[in-house]
């Protein structure tokens, strides 16, 4: 969506791109008086980069495009009109939206949870090409990327700390006083904040962040730009107007009135979140996979790769030692856990679909979004070698274009994915393997999204909408990954209808091969896993069987885990433990329920459950008493500004002007408030 204001620079892109230290003061917070029958107390305050990327992703998928896909026209949507057109478009179109956006841009380019784009391979590569030091280089790329989408040179924010590869976590708690002096002021006395526009008071703690590399956090991060970038660049705008055009040709902005992106602002954003997915994606190609006969840290070979050869994967965790403290970059790497995790894999294996969908420059594919042609022939971004794109993988060369280093992560964790967690015989994924040996147990909710994550490798390799057009019908290239892909999907889902559901009508939260199930008290989290993984599988395959198992799987969940009392499903029997993993994928859940698993005339089984009105109540439910909490102090998200309806306006210190219960940052947890990110909750009678 476009910002409600303009943005104005008087310092350098150089300098904003580094830090800079501000003032400490002492913020009031509202005591919020509102009396409930529940508590939503915050149980931890520590930012999961995982897991809060991958359910800011959910989100986002189930709030604008949900909507819109549900009839509603967005232009009806207003943060200022809260619950309007409906509650529930309200909550999807602009809380879970927004929300989702603006964590995003927390961690990417304002907290300093990484090391710095200043530092990024491709950035180093241009200025020394360019005999230019990197600061000077970053400047002009910025100017370029500006350019590229007709956006002010001098509306670039100021003091950014774009970075190209994240941490695994941080506390998010401010570390001085965020400046909300004003910045540019409305007739009704709303006002824009300095720190919107200037984000030097907004950095986190770099004592405080855990500095390691771990595979679900970049990718969880990944995961995020890379949506949002698909989101941003999927069109062409008029430079005078600023109107949104219809990509219908990849040399539309040759027109000196059109430039690339659905908007100026919005391009622009999507510019920038692609110049840090390059630079991540030539980072972890060129030296975080781990070789696990050599014991050290290597290259991935992409299509070149042959797991029978020897095992060259992305290992759990690398220890970063930092040097620099204004633009951190990594002086030594230290492998610290050689394991490879299911986990960390799909959470690799879904954003590298993701853009390879945008980054797609295959002849034979004619259905890429002209748009996405339009980005990467070259400006501002490096077109593909043609030795990569031309049907043959026998010439394939190592290059650094965008395309080519995403496709070579891609191909190399999709062939150890494979290799090394897909236990042939029993048809399903196992959620570890050392590097020497393959692991036992099969964890349902990481098995399930394994599915989705397989169904989006499918689509883009095949050559179909991914992003937001990821549940549209077409036909594709039918290439051996995709249907090898399908095969796995097939013979897992399969696997886990005929071992792994219980008497209960639940699914059991794992199962050890040569065992059995797993015996513990069935979690949410396995059963959301599961409907997501079922549900792909059904739309990958259009196989009703598996759509049947997933819409007796979420009714089971709604009659079994509802706790009626609070109207809140139940993490485990008697518990309402919220993680982000847990919010997202009910987040996830629901949707699926609205667009794919609803009572239709043909299904045998017409569940309440099921019913539009039924899965919209839970869904309001979830977002008011789970995310926003019962009061200021409580719920998920800690905190929230302008996007979502908290307006600053003079003379008013409530820090919460929208009257819901989320605070604004300043006046959120701790003595300078906390980022808009997403806390564990526990829900409480």
């Amino acid at each position: 969506m476009k910002r409600p204001w303009k943005v104005m620079s008087t310092v350098s892109v150089a300098a904003a791109l580094l830090i800079s230290v501000g003032c400490t003061q002492k913020s009031t917070v509202k005591e919020d008086e509102k009396s409930s029958e529940y508590k939503a107390p915050v149980t931890d305050y520590t930012f999961d980069t995982a897991a809060n990327m991958f359910a800011y992703a959910e989100f986002e998928l189930s709030g604008e495009p949900l909507a819109e896909s549900l009839g509603l026209d967005l232009d009806l949507l207003d943060a200022k009109k809260v619950n309007k057109p409906t509650e529930f478009d309200y909550i999807a179109g602009i809380e879970s939206y927004e929300y989702s956006e603006e964590a995003m841009y927390e961690v990417v380019e304002k907290s300093g949870l990484g090391l710095h784009l200043l530092n990024g391979p491709v950035v180093e590569k241009m200025a020394k090409e360019a005999g230019k030091q990197s600061p000077a280089l970053l400047e002009d790329r910025f100017y370029a990327l500006a350019d590229s989408v007709g956006y002010p040179k001098e509306e670039i924010f100021r003091n950014m700390y774009p970075t190209f590869i994240e941490y695994s976590s941080g506390d998010p708690h401010y570390t001085q006083k965020l400046d909300t002096s004003v910045y540019a002021k409305n007739e009704d006395k709303t006002y824009v904040p300095v720190y919107q526009v200037d984000f030097k008071t907004l950095r986190w703690d770099r004592d405080k962040m855990g500095k390691t590399l771990t595979p679900s956090a970049y990718g969880g991060a990944f995961l995020k730009q890379s949506l949002w970038a698909g989101d941003f660049l999927g069109g062409f705008h008029t430079v005078d107007k600023d109107e949104e055009l219809e990509a219908t040709s990849s040399t539309q902005d040759s027109d000196p009135n059109v430039r690339l992106g659905v908007s100026s602002a919005d391009g622009f954003q999507g510019v920038v979140l692609t110049e840090e997915i390059w630079n991540k994606l030539a980072y972890i190609r060129d030296g975080l996979f781990y070789n696990s006969s050599t014991k050290q840290l290597t290259s991935g070979t992409g299509s070149k790769y042959n797991p029978s050869e020897g095992l060259v994967y992305l290992p759990h965790e690398i220890k970063v030692t930092e040097e620099g403290a204004e633009a951190a970059k990594a002086s030594k790497l230290e492998v610290t856990d050689a394991r490879s995790l299911l986990r960390d894999q799909w959470l690799m294996l879904w954003p590298s679909s993701e853009f390879y969908g945008m980054t797609d420059q295959r002849p034979e594919n004619g259905a890429v979004n002209p748009a996405f042609r339009a980005a990467f022939d070259g400006a501002p971004f490096a077109a593909a070698a043609k030795e990569n794109i031309d049907g043959s993988s026998s010439n394939d060369v190592k290059a650094d274009d965008p395309y080519s280093v995403n496709r070579d992560v891609l191909l190399q964790v999709f062939k150890n994915l494979e290799a090394m967690h897909f236990n042939k015989e029993a048809g399903a994924f196992v959620s570890s393997h050392d590097g020497v040996k393959q692991g036992d147990y099969v964890d349902t909710f990481d098995a399930g999204y394994t599915l989705e994550a397989l169904r989006i490798f499918e689509r883009a390799i095949d050559g179909l909408p991914v992003g937001y057009a990821s549940g549209e019908d077409a036909k594709g290239l039918q290439t051996e990954e995709g249907k090898l892909a399908l095969e796995m999907m097939k013979k897992q889902a399969d696997f886990m209808i005929a071992n792994m559901m219980t008497n209960s009508g639940l699914v059991a939260n794992g199962f050890t091969i040569g065992k059995g199930q797993d015996e513990k008290a069935a979690t949410l989290e396995a059963q959301l896993g599961a409907i997501r993984g079922l549900t792909a599988v059904y739309l990958a395959t259009k196989d009703e069987k598996y759509r049947e198992a997933a819409r007796n799987l979420y009714n089971a969940v709604d009659t079994q885990m509802w706790n009626k009392d609070l109207h809140v499903y139940e993490t485990a029997k008697g518990e309402m433990k919220y993680t982000p993993f847990t919010a997202g994928s009910l987040s996830a859940t629901l949707r699926l329920a609205l667009l794919n698993l609803g009572n239709e005339e043909s299904d045998k089984e017409q569940y309440p459950s099921l019913e539009k009105d039924t899965v919209i109540s839970r869904y309001v439910d979830f977002y008011n008493k789970v995310i926003d909490g019962p009061s200021l102090k409580e719920g998920m998200q800690a905190s929230e500004f302008w996007d979502t309806g908290d307006f600053y306006k003079e003379g008013d210190k409530s820090g919460n002007t929208d009257g819901d219960m989320v605070p604004q940052l300043q006046a959120g947890h701790g003595k300078y408030g906390i980022a808009p990110v997403l806390v564990n909750v526990e829900i409480q009678k």
